[in-house]
């Protein structure tokens, strides 16, 4: 079986869950015996991720406008990467490639999958242009699609809203792999920060406003001094947030236990998530919070909001989920930072149900079932 899989970005960094998402299934697949392709854009697409794509057909187109990820026209590439499949697996919603890449399989006749991961909704900035690419092809790109993939069952109505009948979406988690024992070194990462010693309280993400880091820097002011014990640490890109989360702890006199340490990825990554105490997710509105699963796998307890697609963690014990606002987040906060002994335990409930139901593999076998189907259909 040839794949084709479709996202506007490969960068761990710019292109976040949708990204690690796409990268991850691609060499899964490939493992599995499946011919991959992918078909991308070159922002952010670093000498290490091409490496580690080394047997996939990558084809990288490059980008004329950044803002709203604008490939240079490559009409031939496009056509030749997607008649080159038997099924085309296109990831997110609002892009311009995605609309070629549909366009392409429709004229060579190669059925389509779609995963929008909680995009479909217009919300946010450019509204009036969601709305325009909608009633060009987006609607299209959704209804006439041969297979749809959830990555949640919030999503569902949202497919409803397209015109596609709920039973027929498949959901697909996020996912993790396996961690080897011993892989992360808790005090290189506080070394590396100059982070003292002090428990460590981690945001991991863009800081940008749907992922609600303001949020969370509120609500720990607020618990200050009810936690004199933890730091707070964000750990991710700037995406507009950084100066004002600044001004803010340096305003509350609380510099010195805000740290702020940009992006980070691979070992530093793994240090990262060893040396915390508790994640916290403080998203606004996301399909499936992939940083959870991670902190999960690695045995560390969660706080995440109701809007992260992630309840299921605090029914199975493992972690807390509250409203989306900063009083909520301050009150779990203090709760579960004030009793260490039940917090490990929610660490280790977290791992058991992440190994459990959130592997890649497990998300492996499920696309490769649908792909299947919908090649033996077409």
């Amino acid at each position: 079986m040839r794949v084709l899989m479709v996202n506007a970005l490969l960068d761990p960094v710019t292109g976040g869950g949708t990204a690690e998402r796409t990268f991850h299934l691609a060499r899964l697949l490939l493992e599995r015996g499946t011919d991959v392709g992918v078909l991308t854009l070159d922002i952010g697409l670093t000498a290490e991720r091409k490496q580690a794509l080394a047997d996939v057909r990558l084809t990288a187109l490059p980008c004329l406008l950044q803002r709203f990820y604008l490939p240079r026209p490559s009409l031939d590439r496009i056509y030749r990467a997607v008649a080159a499949a038997d099924v085309v697996h296109v990831m997110g919603h609002w892009t311009v490639i995605n609309a070629l890449a549909v366009l392409a399989a429709k004229r060579a006749g190669k059925p389509w999958v779609v995963c929008p991961a909680g995009a479909l909704p217009i919300v946010g900035r450019s509204g009036a242009l969601k709305r325009l690419y909608n009633a060009v092809i987006g609607r299209r790109i959704v209804r006439e699609a041969s297979g749809h993939v959830a990555i949640t069952r919030d999503e569902l109505p949202a497919f409803s809203s397209y015109g596609v009948d709920p039973a027929k979406v498949v959901v697909i988690p996020n996912g993790v792999s396996l961690i080897p024992e011993g892989a992360a070194d808790a005090s290189a990462f506080r070394a590396r920060h100059r982070l003292g010693s002090r428990g460590i309280i981690l945001f991991m993400g863009r800081l940008s406003y749907i992922k609600g880091p303001d949020l969370l820097l509120e609500a720990f002011l607020q618990t200050l001094d009810s936690l004199p014990a933890h730091d707070l640490v964000f750990a991710g890109p700037d995406d507009g947030l950084l100066g004002k989360l600044q001004a803010t702890a340096a305003r509350a006199g609380a510099s010195g236990r805000v740290h702020f340490v940009g992006y980070v990825g691979g070992a530093d990554k793994e240090s990262a998530y060893a040396a915390s105490d508790l994640l916290v997710v403080p998203s606004r509105k996301e399909a499936m919070s992939l940083v959870a699963i991670e902190a999960g796998i690695r045995g560390k307890p969660v706080l995440l909001t109701d809007q992260c697609g992630f309840n299921e963690v605090e029914v199975a014990g493992g972690g807390r989920v509250v409203p989306a606002r900063s009083d909520a987040l301050g009150e779990a906060l203090v709760s579960l930072l004030s009793d260490r002994e039940a917090l490990v335990r929610r660490g280790a409930t977290t791992r058991e149900f992440v190994r459990r139901d959130y592997l890649w593999d497990t998300a492996v076998a499920r696309y490769l079932e649908l792909f299947r189907q919908i090649t033996r259909q077409a």
